[in-house]
C-alpha cells in the first residue's frame, strides 16, 4: 500500500534541546518527531486501508485528530501517526 508513495525523511535526537536550535536555525528545518513518513494523495483512503490492515493510529493529548486519528495543521497539512512493531513512530501525510 505505501510501497508506491513518495517516502518523507525524518531525523531522530536524543537531546532535543540541543537539536532544535541547529535543524530550526542553522538548517532552517522544523524538528522531526517521527522517524519516517510517507506523502500519500488521500491520507483518508490510506488510514482506512492500513486500519483494515490492523494498523492502529496513534492519538496524542491536547491534539485535535478527527474520528480516524487525522490532524489537520493550520497550513491545510493533513497527518496520522502509527508505530510500527519496535515503538518507533511513522506517519502518513497528505499536503
Amino acid at each position: 500500500m505505501l510501497g508506491s508513495m513518495d517516502i518523507v525523511a525524518f531525523v531522530p535526537t536524543r537531546n532535543r534541546q540541543k537539536a532544535r536550535p541547529y535543524y530550526e536555525k542553522t538548517l532552517g528545518l522544523p524538528v522531526p518527531f517521527t522517524i519516517l513518513g510517507w506523502s500519500v494523495e488521500d491520507i483518508g483512503k490510506t488510514v482506512k486501508g492500513l486500519g483494515k490492515k490492523g494498523v492502529k493510529f496513534e492519538r496524542y493529548p491536547g491534539t485535535q485528530q478527527d474520528q480516524i486519528g487525522v490532524r489537520t495543521s493550520p497550513s491545510g497539512a493533513k497527518v496520522a501517526w502509527f508505530k510500527d512493531p519496535d515503538g518507533n513512530v511513522l506517519s502518513v501525510t497528505e499536503s
